[in-house]
């Protein structure tokens, strides 16, 4: 085996671990990280965070980083854990921090095994496919805005796509960590309601991203995120309206 074989190979473990994590927890973990674990162990979770609170933030990110990572069921379950445990806030700020550093671990691995390459070849490409990454390159930041705000597109996804069409780290991790904030505040407030929920032993209300007053906030948002590349729609090549 060459030496840039076995490189290649090498940098391609990060994803392979990404994606197996992935295939295992869908089998292994599908009825442990959820609702009902939380709801059955939620008073011993709060000792243990009225005991040692700050061992309690950083496992609870540790955990919720994991999570992430690998993409294992159970992200919206740790998110409401977060505001069941933290409150509002701080909450949604563990919440939000602990899920852009796992998004970032994805984003690594995607591009260590697959989007240098990949990019390096869009780059180089004529055609269709050169144009495709001319645009993309353009509205960055408005498509990873868009990505992470459209409560429809998959988390996962949203951590891949970037990656594989070169988008550099440091805007990946600032539109990861402004863009969940919107829905990331919704389910903390969520969760820091689970008391009640628990008390009266029912499940937590999930659609209420779906409500006009918090949905319709959510796609203007959104539009917003393409204003730019509206404008320069209509612009056109010479910048002329």
């Amino acid at each position: 085996m060459s030496e840039q074989t076995k490189g290649g190979l090498i940098r391609r473990l990060p994803l392979v671990a990404v994606l197996l994590g992935a295939v295992l927890g869908a089998v292994l973990l599908r009825d442990t990280l959820s609702f009902a674990t939380l709801a059955r162990h939620h008073d011993s979770l709060l000792a243990f965070r009225d005991a040692h609170f700050v061992q309690a933030v950083a496992v609870f990110m540790a955990l919720y980083v994991v999570i992430v990572a690998f993409s294992l069921p159970g992200a919206t379950v740790a998110t409401l854990a977060g505001g069941f445990l933290f409150g509002t806030f701080p909450g949604v700020l563990f919440n939000v921090t602990a899920a852009t550093l796992g998004a970032i671990g994805v984003f690594m691995a995607a591009r260590w095994g697959l989007g240098e390459g990949l990019a390096a070849k869009m780059d180089a490409s004529d055609g269709r496919i050169a144009r495709i990454k001319r645009g993309i390159d353009e509205s960055q930041w408005s498509m990873l805005f868009l990505i992470r705000l459209v409560p429809v597109i998959p988390f996962f996804v949203a951590n891949l796509l970037p990656a594989l069409v070169g988008v550099p780290l440091s805007r990946f991790a600032i539109s990861t960590f402004l863009g969940i904030i919107p829905g990331g505040l919704v389910f903390t407030s969520v969760g820091a309601g689970l008391g009640e929920v628990f008390a009266r032993g029912e499940a937590p209300d999930l659609s209420v991203i779906f409500e006009p007053h918090i949905l319709l906030p959510l796609l203007g948002l959104s539009a917003l995120s393409l204003l730019p590349v509206i404008l320069r729609k209509l612009r056109g090549p010479k910048g002329e309206l």
